[in-house]
């Protein structure tokens, strides 16, 4: 089996190496490791801490007294003490029970953010990791081979155990990896020729390197890139919209915005505002004559739609940003060496802002429908002909592409009930409470694929719409971005094959070209700050 090691945003390998300290990581870092491959490295202060903590792991091994993680079992089995000639089977026994994952494998992006976060982790000094094994985890994300991580086998409590575990279980030359070439392999195979050598865990180490949220944060920090960016799509392709439709812009218009001081509304209006400036097609139904003086909802309520998600957006970077300065381990070192059980493994924060980003991606998309449920209703598209097709009836134009925006839209809806109140308890009634994050996730994941769909249908039938509207002309915007689909996807005409339409589409957006062409016409108008 091979994977596919790219995501489809990714259009280069990042250069340069992100250094891993005990200061928090930054989207981008993660996004340019994740995504980009970028390399890693340990700062000296993280060296320092790594080596300074474990000495305190080393003499509570060495005591009578047992303490948890150390000298003990894990979970409702803690309350056995272990010898110390039985601790490097323990340590064994933990990652090879704990990898348990099973379903497909999980995306090499995701499998690589979470290495780096629980590199990071380890880099705060706080876990009581050997200095070896923190190097042996930088060596195995800096050679690009990326560890089957199963979909299913977290419940968010005690953080991605199963996912981390894979990971683990990997550094110890056990599992199946994928090798830097995507070919999956197992890594008792791929590990020795990247010159890497397989690490024999130590006290502590078993629990220090899978009991952390960091799956669950990984995909939310990427999830956070890729819905800033979709949401800035969102106020292009309904301003494209608005324009095929011979809608008026007067709804946007500052003061009117400011009646509702919303952030993520004002900054949706006058994106919106921005887009449709100097646009033909508006001028020529704005003067005294026009009788329409209210859009649809679709139309004239999408800076509220967008805005809102743009403020959901902000609210779930803040608790990321909380969680990327976290040290989350259990039980964890403490400056002055006591190591304490605690409960911050528990993904509660992160399970929320999952479920909360998922509810108005799924208003984003459903009002991206319903805007082009319009421009292909005959009924109500101001004179564009039916679907858009060339010759209705024997062409069908967009009609069934819109079934298809409609069933994503669907699963998007669905796809908004939350994860996180759907707690299962597990080990034995120990953990009788969990925070389902990984699940919130991984839908989330699905999600912000599935408004990328919606909108991409939206942008082709826009693009067309306005392609209609001709003699008049599109705004420089909007005309530009679609000018940058015709370099891609054929204007109106008899019927094509449309799913590859779809997906050029898809891919455009991916790529960040439409946010770029539109940004390029927005940003100076609004001063840069888009």
């Amino acid at each position: 089996m091979r994977y596919n090691v790219e995501h489809p945003a990714t259009q280069h390998q990042v250069s340069g190496t992100t250094e891993v300290s005990p200061e928090p990581l930054t989207f981008e870092q993660v996004a340019a490791v994740a995504r980009g491959r970028a390399s890693v490295r340990l700062s000296e202060r993280a060296e320092q801490g790594i080596g300074d903590t474990r000495k305190h792991i080393d003499t509570l091994a060495a005591a009578e007294q047992p303490t948890y993680g150390v000298s003990t079992g894990f979970g409702a089995l803690a309350i056995r003490h272990i010898p110390p000639e039985r601790r490097a089977a323990l340590q064994a026994s933990f990652v090879r029970s704990h990898a348990a994952g099973a379903g497909d494998p999980v995306e090499p992006e995701v499998v690589r953010a979470l290495m780096l976060l629980r590199l990071h982790t380890v880099a705060t000094g706080r876990t009581g990791v050997r200095p070896e094994t923190a190097h042996a985890l930088a060596a195995l994300l800096n050679s690009g081979i990326v560890p089957v991580v199963h979909e299913y086998g977290s419940l968010g409590c005690s953080g991605d155990l199963a996912p981390l575990a894979a990971v683990a279980l990997a550094l110890t030359g056990e599992g199946e990896v994928f090798d830097a070439a995507g070919a999956r392999r197992p890594a008792a195979e791929a590990l020795p020729e990247a010159g890497i050598r397989p690490v024999t865990l130590a006290e502590k180490e078993g629990l220090a390197l899978t009991n952390g949220t960091d799956g669950m944060l990984g995909m939310l920090v990427l999830a956070l890139r890729d819905l800033s960016e979709l949401v800035d799509v969102a106020d292009v392709t309904a301003a494209m919209s608005v324009e095929a439709l011979l809608g008026t812009d007067r709804a946007f218009a500052a003061d009117l915005q400011a009646l509702r001081p919303h952030p993520g509304q004002a900054r949706s209006a006058a994106r919106m505002r921005a887009l449709l400036a100097d646009s033909p097609v508006v001028a020529s139904h704005r003067g005294p004559d026009c009788t329409r003086v209210q859009d649809a909802y679709s139309m004239r309520c999408s800076p509220q739609v967008h805005g809102s998600a743009r403020d959901t957006v902000e609210h779930a970077a803040t608790v990321a940003g909380r969680e990327l300065a976290a040290a989350i381990d259990n039980p964890v070192v403490l400056g002055d060496g006591r190591v304490e059980s605690n409960g911050n493994f528990h993904g509660a924060p992160l399970a929320h802002v999952l479920d909360f980003l998922a509810i108005p991606l799924a208003d984003v998309a459903s009002i991206a429908e319903r805007r082009t449920d319009r421009m292909l209703d005959v009924a109500r598209s101001q004179g564009l002909p039916a679907f858009l097709a060339d010759d209705p009836g024997v062409d069908s134009g967009y009609m069934i592409a819109h079934y298809t925006q409609a069933g994503v839209v669907t699963d998007l809806k669905r796809s908004a009930s939350p994860a996180s109140v759907d707690s299962i308890p597990t080990s034995a009634m120990q953990e009788d409470h969990v925070s389902m994050g990984w699940s919130a996730a991984r839908k989330l994941r699905t999600a912000v694929s599935g408004l990328r769909t919606v909108l991409a249908v939206e942008l082709l039938t826009a693009a067309r719409a306005l392609d209609l509207r001709a003699p008049l002309e599109a705004a420089p915007a909007t005309g530009a971005v679609r000018d940058l689909l015709r370099t891609h996807v054929s204007g109106p005409g008899p019927d094509e094959h449309v799913a590859p339409q779809i997906r050029a589409a898809e891919q455009l957006l991916a790529s960040g070209e439409v946010h770029r062409v539109a940004a390029e016409h927005v940003d100076p108008v609004l001063g840069g700050h888009s």
